[in-house]
């Protein structure tokens, strides 16, 4: 069960004279579909997971439209899809998860750049940079400028947002270029309205295919000697037509200010912040009336010289607000400028940081070095605010005596990866450290306190490729753990496929929980059935054990020493870890750690139980505890566990100082805790509880019975 959205997909059938309120990321969704693309694909990550969410579940009415949608393995899977668009009139759309995505989907994307394109082809990509980033902070632009695409940076604001959509079909067909349209997170889930259109169904689509292929054009391919003239083309024709289209239909934006002096270039993505920035220096109003001109860059790629060019002349000082390294915009509008003998002086780096994200006081605090005196001294309420924030770092510095503890993310509560890691620990007591290749996923969570394992993440299934190097180096096996999502994603083939070819000695672990959780819980090949969900559900049972679909594979591809293990059994997998790292055979040892995702096993049963209950059913809810008479307050448990529910509270012994371990109300029942206790042969503080809802009659007269024996046996 993915998480539903009923509501958003019902916002894509608005038409001509409704509005549209609602997130970014579904404004572009409704946009594409107004422009006509014919076929979407993509690869779940955030901050545009909820694109292709929305598409899948809304394939129903796709279908209506003749949009074909698809859930690809892979960005390199999704850029190959824009294929479509190279000899037929069909616009695509793929999305994906950038930088990583983007890097994973590169050998696509140039030789898609290279033939060029017939019909639109528009990759939505999100650019998750700077705060609330979780991945290598990098940037797209060089992508875009290696390859040869149009990168579209959209002001956030929702009907700028979705004009920019459809004319960047219209640009890529234009100029024969796939366009890049770059959304950072704060344009995701910026809020707003706008007016919707009717959503044109594509002249060729599902509903409407072709009789016949399209004529063989060698042109067409990526492969020499064709190469070489695609590459001139790139230059003479199709940039050229590109930068007319962008000036011609006033895709860039210019706010005229009375400071002839004085100018600022922006990336169209940073506007907001750049005008909240100004506001607080009185240099511009709630409206975004500012005092100095600005030309804002929805296209930061390629760039118009003669627009840059008229902007820049008779003025003193241009302030160039680029986010992140290395700046490809400064560079190239200095350049410009050099050429032309334009000798406007040219800001940027050197009052703003090379990297990082430009937040407003970061904003702030450059435009005040930016500014002349007196513009930038005094002017509204920006220096006293700045100052107020550094008074407000140093009052928190003075009367902390130490500094507040770090809180890292962690594991869902109940996650079945957590008590993997936990076996870990325990076996690596018996076998000594081991070198652990981490990868991208739920799990990477474990590279955190109270586990810190993890040498290196060099990308997403990557890991049991990326200890190639080391295993030969080191006495010990060492130790590969990836996700089922990583596993379909990339390291069936560069990590399986490779360690069983070169004879590799290593061990893999695979967590099976069922979905690409990390992403927003997608479905995957190895995801159990339907049936099995719902036959599962009336059970009140985990779908371990449903979908052997990875088994199958690893057995097909010719691995022979193939364990699988329930997570939640910690000495089990103990054991099973044990006797992969000593074991005698020589090969690729992989053990499928099979457990649920903790959230979609609630969202499968909290239903269930609400139906049971609204029915009157008995109904067990499993609890655990700790007694605190018998913790012992060495916190071993919290050590090994690291679950959220398990925290500290008071002795309540006087005479005890250190606090006791104690269960709180979050906790779901997976029973990690004692499992740890046991195979760990823990204090035996923990207890296993039954919240037993509409009780039988029995249950009840045997709950009065033990509660009067338990009174008559406790002191007056």
């Amino acid at each position: 069960m993915e998480v539903s959205f009923r509501k958003e997909i019902e916002s894509l059938r608005l038409a001509a004279g409704d509005t549209f309120h609602g997130e970014g990321i579904l404004a572009i969704t409704k946009a594409l579909l107004q422009s006509g693309v014919a076929y979407v694909g993509g690869y779940q990550g955030a901050p545009v997971s909820h694109l292709l969410d929305v598409m899948v579940q809304a394939r129903d009415y796709l279908d209506e439209l003749g949009v074909h949608v698809e859930a690809c393995a892979n960005e390199a899977s999704a850029a190959a899809m824009l294929g479509a668009s190279i000899h037929y009139p069909l616009r695509g759309a793929v999305t994906w998860k950038s930088i990583v995505g983007t890097n994973v989907a590169a050998d696509a994307l140039s030789n898609l750049s290279s033939p060029g394109v017939t019909g639109g082809a528009l990759i939505v990509v999100g650019e998750d940079y700077g705060e609330g980033a979780s991945v290598i902070q990098e940037r797209t632009h060089a992508y875009a400028m290696k390859s040869g695409m149009c990168l579209l940076d959209p002001r956030p604001d929702l009907p700028v947002m979705v004009r920019m959509v459809e004319q960047g079909f219209l640009l890529s067909e234009t100029s024969n270029m796939p366009v890049v349209l770059e959304l950072r997170i704060r344009a995701c889930h910026v809020r707003g309205s706008f007016e919707a259109k009717d959503n044109v169904a594509p002249a060729i689509s599902t509903r409407s295919p072709m009789d016949r292929p399209a004529a063989f054009d060698y042109m067409r391919l990526a492969h020499p000697p064709v190469t070489f003239r695609q590459e001139k083309l790139k230059h003479e024709q199709r940039m050229p037509a590109a930068r007319e289209y962008i000036v011609g239909n006033g895709l860039n934006e210019l706010f005229a200010g009375r400071r002839g002096d004085l100018g600022i270039v922006v990336q169209g993505g940073l506007y907001n912040a750049l005008v909240r920035s100004l506001q607080q220096l009185g240099l511009a109003d709630a409206f975004g009336e500012c005092e100095i001109p600005i030309l804002v860059l929805n296209v930061t790629y390629p760039l118009v010289p003669e627009q840059i060019a008229e902007f820049c002349a008779g003025k003193e000082q241009v302030l160039v607000v680029e986010e992140g390294q290395p700046e490809y915009i400064e560079q190239e509008i200095a350049t410009l400028l050099r050429r032309l003998d334009i000798r406007t002086a040219l800001r940027g780096k050197d009052v703003l940081p090379m990297g990082g994200e430009y937040t407003v006081e970061v904003l702030t605090r450059g435009l005040l070095t930016f500014l002349p005196l007196p513009l930038g001294e005094g002017r509204g309420e920006g220096p006293a605010w700045l100052a107020s924030l550094d008074a407000r770092r140093r009052a928190a510095a003075t009367h902390l005596a130490t500094p507040l503890p770090a809180r890292p993310p962690t594991f869902c509560v109940g996650c079945p990866e957590r008590p993997v890691f936990s076996a870990l620990k325990l076996a690596q007591r018996e076998v000594g450290a081991v070198h652990i290749a981490a990868d991208i996923g739920c799990h990477a969570f474990a590279t955190f306190e109270p586990f810190s394992m993890g040498h290196s993440i060099l990308g997403y299934g990557m890991s049991l490729a990326s200890r190639a190097g080391v295993s030969p180096m080191m006495r010990r096996r060492t130790l590969a753990v990836m996700g089922d999502g990583g596993f379909w994603h990339n390291g069936l083939l560069t990590g399986v496929q490779s360690a069983l070819f070169n004879g590799d000695d290593a061990v893999l672990v695979i967590f099976k929980n069922g979905y690409t959780s990390a992403t927003g819980t997608q479905e995957l090949i190895s995801t159990p059935r339907e049936d099995a969900k719902l036959d599962a559900s009336d059970k009140g049972l985990s779908l371990a054990h449903t979908n052997r679909t990875i088994e199958s594979t690893l057995e097909g591809l010719g691995v022979r020493w193939l364990r699988t293990v329930h997570t939640y059994e910690v000495d089990n997998v103990r054991r099973t870890l044990t006797e992969a790292f000593t074991s005698d055979f020589d090969g690729l040892k992989v053990i499928v750690a099979e457990g649920e995702c903790q959230l979609e096993r609630q969202r499968r049963l909290k239903p269930w139980i609400a139906k049971l209950l609204e029915r009157g059913e008995r109904v067990v809810r499993v609890k655990y505890g700790v007694d605190e008479d018998v913790c012992n307050g060495d916190h071993a448990c919290i050590r090994l566990s690291g679950c959220p529910t398990l925290t500290l509270k008071d002795n309540p012994d006087p005479l005890k100082v250190d606090p006791v371990a104690t269960v709180i109300d979050g906790c779901v029942g997976c029973g990690l805790c004692g499992e740890n206790a046991h195979a760990a042969t823990l204090c035996p503080s923990f207890y296993r509880a039954e919240v037993v809802r509409n009780p039988k009659w029995h249950e009840r007269l045997l709950a009065s019975l033990r509660g009067a024996v338990v009174r008559a046996l406790q002191p007056a």
